[in-house]
């Protein structure tokens, strides 16, 4: 019975396999949306989709420590630093969340402790999506961002 309750309490299987899958090096390939059309995205408050897509991201799960470099010309290059989080999540849900709280490269927070609560949906060893939604016009609007792993 103590067994089953601390394994309850513990994280889950699945958090603790997206850790593992999510470990390593990619790259944000594109940023699409749940509509056609020209959007003007600005992502975490920092910088257009435009200049995301080719950033590189590195999750390193043993301190949840992590960054994305933009290194597209006309954009503002350079390493953003980031915490990164799996709450827990419903065993029969296939989705669950990520959250990303923006840090200086010493871990302090740069947004007073605020972070994005994003969607992964869909992890595997070299494929990841992120889904972002907001409100366009009073409507839900879908932000995904996709991934390739980058091989060593």
């Amino acid at each position: 019975m103590c067994t089953m309750i601390l394994s309850s309490c513990g994280t889950s299987k699945t958090i603790k396999e997206s850790k593992k899958t999510l470990k390593g090096n990619w790259t944000l390939n594109d940023i699409t949306y749940n509509r056609d059309g020209v959007f003007n995205v600005t992502i975490f408050g920092d910088t257009s989709a435009e200049c995301l897509e080719g950033s590189t991201w590195q999750f390193i799960p043993n301190n949840n420590f992590g960054n994305y470099e933009i290194t597209s010309s006309n954009c503002p290059a350079g390493k953003r630093y980031f915490i990164w989080a799996l709450p827990g999540s419903d065993q029969t849900d296939p989705t669950y969340d990520i959250i990303l709280k923006p840090t200086d490269e010493k871990k302090n927070s740069t947004m007073d402790e605020k972070g994005f609560r994003l969607s992964i949906s869909y992890l595997s060893e070299n494929q990841l999506q992120f889904e972002q939604k907001v409100q366009l016009e009073g409507k839900p609007f879908v932000i995904r961002m996709n991934f390739s792993k980058n091989l060593k």
